[in-house]
């Protein structure tokens, strides 16, 4: 071993290519996130209370729904993003792969259901 260069050494450890990518995924979506968050807080607390007849007027309207579903799009693929890099941590193996996959389908599930309600309500 003590012939070998760093190089050899490091062979086969390096990056996958694909962590560049990731990180300027999240950190899009983070600030996306950021503007959106307060814009979904201001329009879903002004209609918060209301009955149902309200609610169907106020979400009718496009900003509102266009605001709400941005907002569930964005924050599950954030939340998904953000799920991956933890499985990736401390989960091996196929359990890892298994993880990632069921995550992916669930965060994209609800975000598909939210958006579906959402346009239910605004059409």
């Amino acid at each position: 071993m003590a012939f070998l260069t760093d190089r050899k050494r490091a062979a086969g450890l390096g990056s996958a290519k694909t962590g560049t990518a990731h990180f300027w995924a999240m950190k899009v979506s983070s600030v996306a996130l950021l503007f959106l968050i307060p814009f979904f807080v201001f329009t879903f607390g002004s209609a918060l209370g209301g009955t149902y007849e309200e609610i169907l007027a106020y979400y009718s309207r496009p900003f509102p729904a266009i605001i709400a579903a941005l907002t569930l799009l964005v924050g599950f693929k954030h939340f998904n993003d953000g799920v991956q890099v933890l499985i990736e941590d401390y989960v091996h193996g196929l359990s890892q792969k298994m993880a990632i996959i069921v995550m992916t389908c669930l965060s994209y599930g609800a975000a598909a259901v939210g958006v579906f309600a959402i346009a239910r309500l605004a059409l």
